[in-house]
């Protein structure tokens, strides 16, 4: 009788290596305005003092996971992120920016406080039909998920045709990354803002070859306090652009 593992075509010599890339989406650590307006596209917003310690704890985290790239949304307050995990890491990476991964174009929305905001008719549809939303004077939020997620499969594309496994850190915004989520989940983007990411938040997706796996969601590592609801913020609306997460 012959060989059965070469019979049934099941050893290793007939098995193409499995393939898949992973991907650590990282939200901006805290600005001055982050939770209080919406910052949008405004250039010139910095991470502050608590973004910069947020910033600093991601990176030590990530710090022996062998990054083949770092990317980076144009704005600021990402590039300083990112920076930071690519200093820490000790595959020496360097910083790519990517526009696809940069803020929602909120147009005329952009600057202005969040609970001024939320009184507009717009504010009900970003909350219940995001899908139909689009911003006075900038995109819609079905144009940004189109470029962010035809992102990530661009970046997995190249990064997969150099090696089998790779991972690598994208470093984006609150709505950005919770459409890259919905999108791996097969969900429709009417049901995104079901989904959190705070600021410095890790979120892992790995993509194989015939699905994603959601690995990790909104993880800020340390405290668990923010498990605990607060009362006096039990708003069912989700924030516009992500807020600024449960940590002090």
């Amino acid at each position: 009788m012959g060989d059965s593992t070469a019979a049934t075509g099941t050893g290793t010599d007939s098995e193409p290596a499995p393939r898949a890339a992973t991907l650590l989406l990282v939200r901006h650590g805290l600005t001055a305005v982050t939770g209080t307006s919406l910052a949008g596209w405004t250039p010139g917003i910095h991470l502050d003092e608590r973004g910069r310690t947020q910033a600093a704890d991601v990176a030590r985290r990530l710090a022996d996971v062998p990054l083949r790239a770092v990317i980076t949304s144009p704005l600021e307050r990402c590039a300083e992120t990112a920076a930071v995990i690519a200093a820490a890491n000790t595959a020496a990476v360097d910083v790519a920016t990517d526009d696809r991964f940069g803020e929602c174009r909120y147009g005329d929305w952009t600057g202005r406080p969040l609970a001024e905001l939320a009184r507009e008719p717009m504010w009900r549809v970003v909350q219940s039909h995001p899908s139909a939303a689009r911003f006075p004077g900038g995109e819609s939020l079905a144009e940004t998920s189109q470029r962010a997620v035809a992102a990530v499969r661009d970046h997995n594309a190249r990064l997969l045709a150099e090696d089998p496994a790779p991972v690598y850190a994208v470093c984006s915004h609150g709505d950005v990354i919770k459409a890259i989520v919905a999108d791996a989940l097969g969900l429709h983007l009417d049901q995104f803002q079901r989904i959190q990411a705070d600021p410095c938040s890790l979120t892992v997706i790995r993509y194989t070859e015939t699905r994603p796996f959601l690995v990790r969601l909104n993880d800020i590592g340390g405290s668990v306090a923010d498990l605990v609801p607060d009362p006096s913020g039990a708003s069912a609306d989700a924030v516009v652009g992500g807020g600024a997460g449960g940590r002090p």
